[in-house]
């Protein structure tokens, strides 16, 4: 899988909190039917690892991938799960080694120009701006690239992106794609409203495709 092709392709990867484990097949098909079909399952929760095997059994119209991975040993979990990718809140060269040598296509977070150079010298060109609005948003990420463009590095910025700043971010190339939380509410996953998230996730793929038209 080319991990940046893929997330330029779905342009919003929505970042699900699971708590049960049930939860996880009808979140998924709601995202799907709404026009998101990568999704990132953090590993906040006990039910993570269990979630992503049954979105992977049930949904096969879903890549499903684990966030929040902080250590190697939740990488091997990640993978024996079944997540197609992974993605981390920052750099820690033991998690990418242990993805590399597993295989598992990573993006791990970075919020400095240090950092990046790290994940640059690891050998990877794609990387989780995080937490993005609290680190400078788009600004920061435009002065980044200042330097680094010339690598080909590729961003996908996740902390208090929103509809409302959605379209600054996806306007710069080098945003291969965005995380969001807004699109799962809590309350809503709690109740089991999974046509406001379908309807959240048709909002924002529509938004998304008025921004970046898709490609063929």
């Amino acid at each position: 899988m080319d991990i940046v092709e893929t997330f330029s392709k779905a342009a919003v990867i929505p970042v699900i909190v699971i708590d049960k484990e049930e939860q996880a097949v009808p979140l998924a098909r709601a995202l799907v039917a709404g026009g998101l079909p990568v999704l990132e399952v953090t590993f906040r929760t006990s039910a993570a690892a269990g979630a992503i095997a049954a979105i992977r059994r049930e949904v096969p119209e879903a890549l499903v991938g684990a966030g929040t991975l902080l250590t190697p040993a939740q990488i091997e979990a990640a993978v024996a799960a079944g997540a197609a990718f992974g993605v981390a809140p920052g750099f820690d060269p033991a998690a990418v080694a242990k993805a590399a040598a597993l295989g598992l296509p990573f993006c791990p977070g970075v919020a400095t120009a240090s950092e990046l150079s790290q994940a640059l010298s690891a050998g990877l060109r794609f990387v989780k701006f995080f937490p993005a609005e609290a680190a400078g948003g788009v600004k920061m990420i435009k002065n980044l690239l200042g330097a680094f463009r010339f690598t080909g590095v590729k961003f996908m910025p996740t902390g208090g992106v929103k509809p409302g700043n959605l379209r600054e971010y996806l306007e710069v190339p080098e945003i291969a794609a965005c995380g969001g939380t807004w699109i799962v509410p809590k309350d809503a996953l709690a109740a089991g409203d999974y046509g406001t998230i379908e309807r959240l996730a048709a909002e924002a793929r529509a938004l998304a495709d008025s921004i970046r038209p898709p490609r063929g």
